[in-house]
């Protein structure tokens, strides 16, 4: 056990730890049981906790080597706890075991206090109170879920955990930077990223406001999200439209967030270069929309409905068309650069921007052709900036030819433009 306090002997602080710590969890299971059970089918009160705590202190200390008290100690514990849910499921029908899993827990508090660091014991002990509340959220939870949660669940783990350590380093392409286990890494990452969005808008910003639909569809794709909203938002008034433009903005936003993650999980180089501007766009997008979101009328309320069937961002043709996509631009990109040089890889990175920019921003951070960073940086933030103007036409085309949304589309992305563009000229100068 870390020495707490100098002057105070170990064993005291040991045994006012294991007597605090079993308390909480007494109280913890004590309030939840009396919620679901009632008092007669408990094993025991907040008290029983704790002087199962300090037994479990007291036999472990008498005999610290062979541990024999200790066990025996258990050995009867366990016997009372089993006679005791023998009971419960004879006479009250109850057949949980978590109060017994938690009581032995309890018991064994006394030697990790001992035994293992601060970090450690307290980390036990957070978890059990986490999961003792948690009961009636995972319960919700667990109703929420589709049918295919845990395969899709099972999914991910296949991608991360399965297949690329499986995958080979060598080149693809003789001559190419270009290996099925950089490929596969940079889809796992993106489809990691998307996953997370798809957990959150799915379970935690279920009725969410437009803005929050802005900010999470973001994570994920912000042009997916763009023509999203702008579809829905076809039919709504002048004074609704403001709302869909701020979180379309802060899709945007998101997008310089989520980008300025993926850089730093893959060229840290180049993310030293590429944060302040990063940041600055991902300011100017935010700022603009909030400003849009708190001009809107205080009447509209903002609110989207979502779609029951919420799209799975880990289906594999979605990962298979990724990493397609990322095969073809590490294989353009390395002929470009062969024979156009880095000024044709500006072009690319403008027109790259039409299409899905992250398999391309992707391919420069490892490092395809030996790029130098401040051509990795120009790329990427050019690329994104075409990216932009381009879900500026998703979102005219989607929303409709008369409606509301246009003047403030203009507005809001005209401004995010013209800064963006203004930060990459003072990125060449600099």
């Amino acid at each position: 056990m870390d020495k707490l306090y100098p002057y105070v002997p170990d064993e005291l602080v040991t045994f006012l730890l294991v007597t605090l710590f079993s308390l909480l969890i007494g109280l913890s299971q004590r309030r939840i049981s009396l919620k679901r059970e009632g008092e007669t089918t408990l094993f025991g009160t907040d008290r029983t906790f704790t002087f199962i705590g300090i037994l479990g202190y007291l036999l472990y200390i008498l005999e610290p080597e062979g541990y024999r008290l200790f066990m025996g100690g258990g050995a009867i514990l366990g016997l009372l706890l089993a006679l005791n849910y023998y009971v419960k499921q004879m006479k009250y029908h109850v057949f949980g075991v978590t109060t017994i899993v938690i009581a032995l827990i309890t018991y064994c508090l006394a030697p990790i206090v001992a035994t293992q660091p601060s970090w450690f014991y307290i980390m036990v002990v957070v978890t059990v109170l986490l999961f003792t509340e948690l009961k009636h959220t995972f319960t919700e939870l667990a109703q929420r879920m589709k049918n295919d949660e845990m395969i899709t669940l099972a999914k991910f783990l296949a991608i991360s955990g399965i297949i690329l350590p499986m995958l080979p380093q060598k080149n693809m392409i003789p001559g190419i930077n270009l290996t099925p286990h950089a490929v596969w890494l940079a889809t796992v990452v993106v489809s990691g990223i998307s996953y997370l969005s798809y957990l959150l808008r799915r379970y935690v910003f279920r009725q969410s406001g437009i803005l929050m639909s802005g900010i999470i569809g973001g994570l994920y794709s912000s042009t997916a999200t763009i023509a999203v909203l702008a579809r829905k938002s076809r039919g709504v008034s002048a004074d609704e439209a403001p709302e869909y433009v701020a979180a379309m903005l802060m899709a945007v936003s998101m997008m310089f967030l989520r980008f300025l993650i993926l850089i730093g999980i893959f060229n840290m180089e180049t993310l030293a270069v590429i944060y302040p501007y990063l940041l600055t766009m991902a300011l100017t997008a935010g700022s603009v929309a909030w400003y849009i979101h708190w001009r809107r009328p205080v009447s509209v309320e903002g609110k989207l409905e979502e779609e029951e069937d919420t799209s799975n961002p880990l289906e594999f043709k979605v990962a298979l068309i990724f990493a397609m996509l990322f095969v073809v631009f590490t294989v353009v990109t390395h002929y470009t650069l062969v024979y156009t040089g880095t000024e044709g890889l500006t072009v690319l990175s403008f027109v790259s921007g039409v299409s899905d920019i992250t398999p391309f921003i992707l391919n420069l951070l490892q490092g395809t052709g030996g790029i130098a960073t401040l051509v990795i940086t120009a790329c990427s933030l050019q690329a994104m900036l075409s990216n932009i103007l381009v879900n500026l036409g998703y979102g005219l085309f989607f929303a409709g030819r008369k409606s509301p949304l246009h003047p403030w589309l203009l507005r809001g992305f005209g401004i995010v433009l013209v800064a963006n563009t203004v930060l990459l000229i003072l990125f060449y100068l600099l």
